[in-house]
């Protein structure tokens, strides 16, 4: 999963967990300052037990994150993902521990459950706030006392699993108003980590940008065009409001629309945000050369 960009530090799923509809993002680096700082903390938090809690925003790389966790932990067992807003509301409990034989209609062999599945290793539980409030609880006396009861049984099961959360909400808010549990949040924000949203982590987006194009000219056999200066400036000023996703599917058009040898601010393709018309007109109007020019621009026009 972890490889190496021009000695940058790269991120990036491995090819079995690629998927074409997937909204999530599949590339982190840590080349900015404030990655670099995240980097550290990872690799600090990564060798011991303690429960995780990334907070991010949508499309920032938090599963990527949770799986270097799980690889610098050295933890034998197995990386379990899953997605609380796709849990089945009938069978939580039972896709959560596992149940028995006969436990419920349908349920003619026995599961082990996400938990059994992680025994060993690492459950990451994305958007942990979707999970519901009485599972919540039963999460936590798992986590502290080390064992599950599946669905149907009579005994508990020792267990031994590391919990690595995300969100892209304020859980704070969320216990306030009573709608997460308290005592989870607390557990869990001991080792709290924060994974800063695209536009906050300005050096990571060329390195992103000359990534993504990389992987798609090879994989469609395509020429491999520069970045030209301008489209560079327009991509390092772009707010980025879908993160790591967004600039992979702006890159992406990119290189399907563009002539020649070089991709322009118009091949990106980006939404007309304030100040972002005013800004790709005068672009189409600049040298690409001009690099002092541009960046002369950039800064009289998000000033306002």
């Amino acid at each position: 999963m972890s490889k190496e960009n021009s000695g940058q530090p790269l991120l990036t799923f491995a090819d079995a967990d690629r998927s074409p509809l997937s909204i999530r993002a599949r590339a982190l680096v840590f080349v900015d300052e404030r990655s670099r700082r995240l980097r550290e903390e990872v690799d600090q938090l990564a060798p011991g037990d303690l429960p995780v809690l990334i907070q991010g925003e949508t499309g920032t790389g938090k599963e990527l994150l949770a799986r270097q966790i799980h690889r610098s932990s050295d933890r034998p067992g197995l990386f379990v993902a899953v997605s609380c807003s796709a849990i089945s509301k009938s069978y939580a409990e039972a896709e959560l521990f596992g149940h028995t034989p006969g436990a419920y209609n349908g349920a003619a062999s026995s599961r082990a459950g996400w938990f059994g599945s992680a025994n060993g290793g690492t459950l990451y539980l994305d958007e942990i706030g979707d999970l519901p409030l009485p599972l919540q609880a039963k999460l936590l006396a798992a986590l502290e006392s080390r064992e599950v009861t599946r669905v149907g049984a009579q005994q508990p099961t020792p267990v031994d699993v590391r919990l690595v959360a995300a969100t892209s909400i304020d859980l704070a808010e969320a216990v306030r108003v009573g709608k997460f549990n308290a005592r989870l949040y607390q557990y869990l924000n001991e080792g709290r980590v924060e994974l800063p949203p695209l536009r906050e982590r300005p050096d990571d987006i060329l390195p992103l940008a000359e990534y993504f194009l990389g992987i798609y000219a090879q994989r469609l056999d395509l020429p491999l065009p520069l970045i030209s200066a301008a489209a560079q400036a327009v991509l390092e000023a772009y707010p980025w409001p879908g993160n790591t996703r967004e600039l992979e599917n702006s890159v992406h058009f990119a290189l399907l629309v563009s002539e020649g040898d070089e991709i322009l601010p118009q091949h990106l393709n980006l939404p007309p945000l304030p100040g972002y018309a005013q800004l790709a007109g005068q672009l189409r109007r600049l040298a690409a050369n001009d690099e002092a020019q541009l960046r002369q621009l950039f800064a009289e026009v998000l000033a306002g």
